[in-house]
């Protein structure tokens, strides 16, 4: 298994930040290789992504969520190995940290590759920054999810 550890902040309150992330429809806008997210039940999600040329398609399970702490997941089955969390952080009213753990096991050579180039560190990175600049200049969320996992 391989692990990344990446956060930013966000100029942006803690529960607007929160709301944001569990709109997960959106995520396709700022996180590069996310060609779709279908939010099937409210801890089933199901994602279709295209990576360095790999397509994946996966389902994963919210296993926890708290409003404006964290939330949780883990892929289910298929060729997909993965599972994180992203906790928020109130650094102050108008500023949020936020924190992204992501243990994965690459499947295939050129997965394994791309890990020892650290490919998916630079991809969560940009991500996260493509989620700061996505939230910052709308400074408000596009919905919420407010329920407890």
């Amino acid at each position: 298994m391989s692990k990344v550890e990446e956060s930013v902040e966000v100029d942006v309150p803690v529960r607007t930040v929160y709301d944001q992330w569990t709109q997960f429809e959106s995520f396709p806008q700022f996180m590069d290789g996310v060609e779709r997210i279908e939010q099937r039940t409210d801890t089933l999600t199901h994602w279709v992504t295209k990576i360095g040329g790999v397509s994946r398609e996966f389902d994963a399970e919210i296993t926890e969520q708290i409003p404006d702490e964290r939330v949780a997941w883990k892929a289910l089955g298929g060729e997909v190995k993965q599972a994180g969390v992203v906790t928020f952080h109130r650094l102050d009213e108008k500023r949020t940290k936020v924190m992204l753990q992501l243990d994965y096991d690459p499947e295939g050579l050129a997965e394994n590759v791309g890990d020892k180039l650290g490919v998916v560190k630079r991809q969560i990175t940009g991500d996260l920054k493509r989620f700061k600049t996505f939230i910052e200049e709308r400074g408000h969320e596009t919905g919420a999810w407010r329920g407890q996992v």
